[in-house]
């Protein structure tokens, strides 16, 4: 195992506690594996920059040896005059991503044939400020057999789609020459990013083609523009998918199985979304390194992908309570038992219920998610959405959650004692610390839906005084 692959596995740790956030540092780099949920990073409402950096990583024969080892061959911008605190935190970063590049080891030939493939990681400071890397995977222009590239946009914004797009235009540039690739960068680098619902066009030339203007729109409503939902629905039933939420809500371990990047990563991704509004706040890693394969015997919680080509090894682990879901073949290789005893029935009866109206209208990507997202944000509406009138402040503003009082405000038993655990998560108490901590009242997406939730409940009130 590389020096690098050894740090990162020797400091993957997880402090957990109430009232404490869990830290998972990536090594030396200053940097964790995937810690927070990409939901919290869809709340950029536009002005700052598109990216950090351009980074081309490329496989090269190690001195002794057969085996290859990811390099970072290509880098824009290229940062100078930099101060030494500055340089050496760009240097810890820049190390850390040729691994979660070419996550699935260092065992490579050339080749005359490579899908494409389109996934993303997510590195987190120790002070939780956090960077996605945005990666397209792909063989170099040529003949004859050759060893695939990773290009990936460093940025501090969640916008998958948007990220797709561009790396479509990289890739369009790249069949060319690395040359054309830089001048549309630039253009990129100093445009602002748009704030949801607007759209921020560039200008570009390709020799042979002229003049193009590209046009990068992000969705009007922005707490869903970081996920896919198609590929998990791809893959698995919707009582799986419940499964899945439910062993998530109470923080357990959960690994995916997959063949391809694309497909583990858009999942674990689309798995994570389902718990808005709240945050995972553990071990979070969409695509596992080989040489951090250990993760899985961790005793704390997480949500890990790994690559269908490692199966024996995480089979042979010596793992504690895991749910095993295995995505080519749609089925759970190992689980705990009770997950579908976790969430409510009669909540569990209306999630699937919604899931499985009638389908045919939705036709693009942005009606998918917010048709799979709505029941599972309905289900927070019904179990927590009371939270506001339970958290008292003092004069100063600051608040206290009163847990007993808003545990006991749910009428339907059922509701209660799934609450009751849910309260007692990390999930829940880094949410409940946010609201404590706010001087402003809510707002957002959640927000809206419980508003919604409460008028519903009052016109159904009405009416049946009214027939009475």
């Amino acid at each position: 195992m590389d020096g690098l692959g050894r740090r990162l596995r020797a400091s993957l740790r997880l402090k957990r506690g109430r009232g404490g956030s869990s830290q998972d540092n990536a090594g030396e780099a200053v940097k964790e594996p995937e810690r927070a949920q990409e939901h919290s990073l869809a709340n950029f409402a536009g002005g700052q920059h598109f990216f950090e950096y351009l980074l081309v990583v490329s496989l090269k024969k190690k001195h002794s040896g057969e085996d290859y080892e990811p390099t970072i061959t290509y880098q824009f911008p290229k940062r100078e005059n930099l101060l030494r605190g500055q340089q050496e935190e760009e240097e810890r970063l820049l190390s850390a991503i040729p691994l979660f590049c070419f996550p699935d080891g260092n065992e490579w030939a050339p080749l005359t044939e490579y899908p494409r493939e389109t996934f993303s990681f997510v590195l987190t400071n120790v002070d939780g400020s956090r960077k996605i890397g945005y990666c397209r995977r792909l063989l170099p222009a040529g003949r004859g057999p050759r060893l695939p590239k990773v290009y990936c946009i460093l940025s501090c914004i969640g916008c998958f789609g948007l990220f797709s797009k561009i790396l479509d235009e990289v890739e369009k540039r790249h069949q060319i020459s690395m040359a054309v690739i830089y001048p549309f960068m630039q253009g990129l680098r100093e445009a602002t990013f748009p704030a949801p619902g607007k759209t921020v066009t560039l200008k570009s030339f390709i020799p042979d083609s002229g003049t193009e203007f590209i046009s990068l729109t992000r969705p009007l409503d922005s707490h869903l523009e970081h996920v896919d939902f198609s590929s998990l629905l791809n893959c698995l039933s919707f009582e799986q998918i419940l499964q899945i939420f439910a062993s998530a809500v109470l923080e357990r371990r959960i690994i995916f199985l997959a063949e391809g990047l694309s497909t583990l990563s858009q999942c674990i991704h689309a798995a994570a979304a389902l718990l808005y509004p709240f945050s995972w706040a553990h071990t979070y890693i969409p695509v596992v390194p080989e040489s951090l394969l250990a993760t899985v015997c961790c005793p704390t919680p997480f949500m890990v992908g790994v690559q269908m080509r490692f199966q024996q090894e995480v089979m042979d682990s010596p793992m504690e309570e895991v749910l095993l879901v295995n995505l080519c073949e749609g089925s759970f290789l190992l689980s705990v038992g009770d997950e579908k005893d976790i969430l409510p029935p009669k909540l569990q009866d209306d999630i699937l219920d919604s899931l499985g109206q009638e389908t045919k209208e939705l036709q693009t990507s942005e009606q998918i998610n917010e048709h799979v997202s709505s029941p599972f944000v309905q289900f927070f509406v019904k179990t927590v959405g009371h939270y506001t009138s339970y958290i008292k402040r003092e004069a100063n503003g600051h608040g206290h959650f009163q847990e007993r009082s808003f545990c006991k405000a749910l009428t339907s038993k059922a509701n209660r004692r799934f609450v009751k655990k849910f309260v007692k998560t990390q999930l829940f108490s880094l949410f409940i610390q946010e609201a404590e901590k706010s001087k402003h009242p809510p707002a957002g997406y959640f927000q809206q839906k419980i508003l919604e939730y409460e008028e519903q409940k009052k016109q159904k009130k009405s009416r049946e005084k009214t027939v009475k």
